[in-house]
């Protein structure tokens, strides 16, 4: 079994440096928050009645987690939508924000077409690509960035960039009340956290090490509420991609309506669930109440559970810890089933069936 305390064979297992990015995590927030500052934005911007946020995959999260925290700091709605279409309310009082990390997903980049067809005002983020062609072409405003501080150079590995552009975007438009000062507070918060969970902090002082072991062979059942439900999403998909792990995501108070009835059958599979509790003290008391009560429930049915509850002061400050954490989590999960955290063979696989 690996030990995660081995620096070396853990280096050794990934070839594609996503240690790297994950380190970086806190510049790439740093540095898309002062690309956006410095881009000459429409005063109409402002004037939007909705956002809505179009991507896949990774390029889709920044969306998703901005969505969980809108209701809290946004002043208009904001959807996540992720594939061709947009939705038919779409128009010139519509904020498109389309992100693609390559600039070339192509649900992306057609519903950036249907976007310009509605006479949206449309803002790109990307590396470059199509994406940033269509922009300059259609005279959009765009977010290009090199991505220096994601050499891994998977759209996962870069949720920095991602989420904190939208956030950056929605200030500039003034739909969110977000100060340089809480933004480098955050920042300076996300990288203490990393280091909480960095690759040289032993397992015994670790929690990312310690959630890894237990969930090691497991199918993990992720659960939170509310401002952590976005940034949730975003680490199942990374257990999904670099862990090759099977993971579901459940909200509490949803879950307390249905799924608890479901834990009876398959027998079989109870040796294989393992819930992750993702709890915050800034959660709705009415919804913290229910956490106790549903582990209650899970012990009485003989399913296993694990929690982490987050530390960070704020809302914003614990959806990046949340974030960092999940990072290290599934990198020392890949290495628990020893392999490279990197390859997504599958998805490449499925993309080049779909070019034939």
């Amino acid at each position: 079994m690996i030990n995660l305390d081995d620096f070396t064979k853990l280096k050794a297992l990934d070839r594609g440096n996503v240690l790297g990015s994950i380190r970086a995590f806190s510049d790439q927030m740093e540095a898309a928050w002062i690309g956006i500052a410095n881009l000459p934005l429409p005063e109409k911007c402002s004037m939007a009645n909705e956002v809505v946020v179009c991507g896949m995959g990774g390029s889709a999260l920044g969306g998703r987690i901005v969505d969980a925290l809108s209701p809290s700091m946004v002043r208009v709605p904001i959807e996540v939508f992720t594939g061709y279409e947009l939705p038919n309310y779409v128009g010139p009082k519509t904020l498109v924000i389309v992100s693609s990390y390559s600039g070339n997903t192509e649900e992306t980049l057609a519903a950036a077409d249907k976007a310009l067809s509605k006479k949206c005002q449309i803002f790109a983020i990307c590396t470059g690509g199509k994406l940033a062609e269509m922009a300059k072409k259609e005279n959009f405003d765009s977010f290009v960035f090199d991505p220096i501080h994601n050499p891994a150079g998977q759209p996962r590995m870069g949720l920095g960039y991602s989420v904190m552009a939208i956030l950056g975007i929605l200030s500039r438009c003034e739909f969110i009340h977000l100060s340089n000062s809480q933004v480098e507070e955050v920042i300076k918060n996300t990288r203490k956290m990393l280091m909480d969970f960095a690759i040289d902090k032993l397992e015994s002082d670790n929690p990312a090490k310690r959630l890894a072991h237990e969930l090691k062979n497991k199918m993990p059942i992720l659960t939170t509420s509310e401002h952590l439900a976005g940034a949730a999403h975003a680490v199942k998909n990374q257990l999904n991609e670099s862990a090759k792990t099977f993971a579901l995501l459940f909200d509490i108070p949803e879950l307390n309506h249905h799924l608890m009835e479901g834990l009876r059958n398959p027998a079989k599979a109870k040796e294989y669930w393992q819930f992750l509790f993702f709890e915050s003290d800034l959660f709705e008391a009415r919804v913290k109440s229910r956490y106790p009560i549903t582990k209650k429930v899970l012990d009485k049915n003989e399913v296993g559970y694990s929690s982490y509850k987050l530390s960070s002061k704020t809302k914003l400050a614990q959806v990046f810890e949340l974030l960092a954490l999940g990072s290290y989590l599934q990198y020392y999960l890949a290495a628990l089933y020893e392999i490279d955290p990197l390859p997504i063979p599958w998805v490449d696989y499925f993309k080049k069936e779909l070019e034939k």
